[in-house]
């Protein structure tokens, strides 16, 4: 398989949004952007410098700024709302249910900072609970990209595509992933690795860390197939069965609670395709806890989102096939 990962540096994600948002804008003129008080942190200040008259910083006010969001919707023009991911998500979501769900209006919701490596902000600000809400309501299509190359492309994107989107950031720097050539396309999954022994489903930052497992993996003499589910919702339902089918065992992983999040979707898929043995990494039905962010690899450690972990799973689940 022709190799289209790269390991070249690191980039938060937010830079990917900002120059994603920056070209959908260049590209339509309906595009606008709605901000929380919160600009630069997301990334959305390079949209706001480029077009001025078509950026609104509505304060903190997370709730109103769906609803706004909504009403210009439904005039015509292309809202993106980013801020937090616990405040895009968790605290609007009556309104992203009714007036952006039930309306099926053509909104992008940018969740930033989710997730607990967003470390110093403390368990109040890292999301894990927004992709089990977001995925469960009817219309909404949801997100998590691996690296700013994927934000980026995937911005300008869903940009042209009708419907509501939330997308889901990481607050820190991220390992490149993909090379500037990757296309994405909503719905399909990326095999980034072929295997046979085992699936390494991931999404959001724990795409290098399995592909850095699976390549471990190799050299104790494990093949793991390494897939990167960057759309949960619409869930790529044949990539996953095929990897049933053709490796016995999956092992997903996200920087999530393994409730009701990414794990529990493919699980959902593979338990009424093709059953096979499957374990899920993330956080065990718990809260994060802050961190410096020099000690966010030993919280991630502390939750079991390694690529450690990941190869002990591997393992683990090889035993039960």
């Amino acid at each position: 398989m022709k190799q289209i990962y790269t390991n070249k540096g690191s980039r938060p994600t937010k830079d990917g949004f900002g120059i994603g948002l920056k070209k959908a804008g260049e590209t339509n003129s309906s595009v606008v952007a709605l901000g929380a008080d919160i600009t630069g942190s997301v990334g959305a200040d390079l949209f706001a410098k480029a077009f001025p008259e078509r950026f609104f910083s509505l304060g903190i006010a997370e709730q109103n700024c769906v609803g706004v969001a909504a009403g210009m919707a439904l005039n015509g023009k292309i809202p993106v709302f980013s801020t937090y991911g616990v405040f895009a998500a968790l605290r609007t979501t009556d309104q992203i249910r009714i007036s952006l769900c039930y309306n099926d209006v053509h909104v992008i919701i940018g969740g930033a900072h989710a997730g607990i490596s967003v470390g110093p902000d403390g368990a109040t600000h890292q999301a894990l609970e927004d992709i089990a809400i977001m995925r469960v309501i009817p219309n909404m299509k949801v997100l998590i990209p691996a690296d700013a190359v994927a934000v980026s492309k995937l911005t300008k994107n869903i940009a042209e595509i009708y419907g509501p989107f939330y997308m889901r950031m990481a607050r820190s720097k991220v390992p490149t992933v993909y090379t500037d050539s990757q296309e994405f396309e909503i719905g399909k999954g990326i095999t980034l690795r072929d295997g046979s022994d085992c699936t390494i489903a991931a999404t959001g930052i724990t795409v290098k860390m399995a592909l850095d497992a699976a390549e471990k993996l190799h050299q104790d003499g494990i093949s793991c197939r390494v897939i990167d589910c960057f759309t949960v919702k619409p869930i790529d339902k044949d990539i996953l069965e095929k990897a049933a089918r053709e490796t016995g065992g999956i092992v997903t992983c996200e920087e999530h609670n393994v409730m009701g999040g990414f794990g529990s979707a493919v699980t959902e898929v593979v338990s009424e395709t093709y059953p096979v043995p499957i374990s899920r990494i993330g956080a065990q039905d718990k809260f994060g806890e802050s961190a410096r962010d020099d000690e966010i690899p030993q919280l991630l450690e502390k939750h079991g989102i390694t690529s450690i972990n990941i190869e002990k799973t591997v393992k683990d689940i090889r035993s039960k096939q």
